[in-house]
């Protein structure tokens, strides 16, 4: 491809605590769903790769896991991902929520942002959940804590002062190649954001009856002769009674985290699809490196 000095492309890294909109903002902006949802901390596992492109420019987003204290191995990978993120890009936006606090999970990324030399930009989300007048307030909270590039108070589910964030960081981007082509939205391959999707249905239905403890173990993906696709998963739990919770009486739980995965899939793949979903108990999976390494959280990652 020949060199267009008017085109500009760079990779941004999107930091920040648990559950403040980094997947909402990410889907926002890449205009379908790539990371999964969910109003619960620690959705986002992996890094996300989702890319966004234009006439006249590209920047390849990194969607970091919430970053908060390790506890077992899970959690460990998911920070030592989020960090590594920070090595690869051109700029970083640390988000926070207009509905929380500055706490101490904020003062620590806070910390350790000051150790790397990228404009790190500071991204106010959740603005549609507050009175407009407490806005300076929480800005001023942030103020003098980091040189920050650039302050943005924004609605990632509603949109609002988005289009300004991207067009600020378009023009930080220097001139560059474009790296994907333009109708491709994220690096991960199709059995991940598979299963991703199955995982979000299971966190938005059964709620707090299921604590972080699933993973999602894609066995087969095949498309058949009749041009549809066959899924097979299974569902990790660590216990036996989270099994029961997840079936559901007579099954409903399980059909209906199905019905709603099947959906969104065959959304993303443009096809027909025959989802046949397990659940088995593993316990302790989540410390266990031969099973995390099965399911994709390898240290490659970062």
């Amino acid at each position: 491809m020949e060199f267009d000095p008017n085109f500009h492309s760079g990779f941004v890294a999107i930091v920040g605590r648990p559950n403040v909109g980094k997947s909402t903002f990410l889907n926002r902006i890449i205009g379908q769903k790539i990371a999964i949802m969910s109003d619960k901390a620690q959705t986002t596992r992996n890094k996300i790769q989702g890319v966004y492109t234009d006439n006249d420019s590209q920047i390849v987003f990194l969607d970091t896991p919430g970053i908060h204290k390790p506890i077992n191995k899970l959690d460990d990978f998911m920070e030592k991902s989020a960090f590594s993120a920070l090595k690869e890009v051109d700029a970083v936006l640390f988000m926070v929520s207009a509905t929380e606090t500055r706490g101490a999970g904020d003062n620590f990324i806070i910390n350790r942002l000051k150790e790397i030399d990228k404009p790190v930009y500071l991204i106010i989300n959740k603005i549609d959940e507050i009175n407009p007048n407490k806005l300076l307030s929480i800005m001023d909270i942030y103020k003098k804590a980091l040189d920050w590039k650039e302050v943005f108070p924004i609605s990632a589910l509603q949109g609002n002062n988005v289009d300004e964030l991207m067009a600020n960081l378009k023009a930080l981007l220097p001139a560059g190649p474009q790296y994907y082509p333009e109708d491709e939205v994220t690096d991960h391959p199709e059995r991940f954001i598979v299963a991703e999707l199955i995982r979000e249905k299971i966190l938005m239905l059964a709620r707090d009856e299921i604590p972080y403890s699933i993973a999602i173990d894609i066995l087969s993906m095949k498309t058949n002769e009749h041009g549809n696709v066959d899924i097979q998963a299974d569902i990790l739990v660590d216990r036996p009674g989270q099994k029961g919770i997840l079936i559901g009486k007579q099954g409903s739980m399980l059909k209906k985290i199905g019905t709603l995965a099947r959906q969104d899939i065959e959304d993303l793949l443009g096809s027909k699809v025959y989802l046949k979903l397990w659940v088995k108990v593993h316990p302790g999976w989540r410390n266990e490196s031969s099973v995390l390494k099965s399911l994709g959280y390898k240290k490659d990652n970062y």
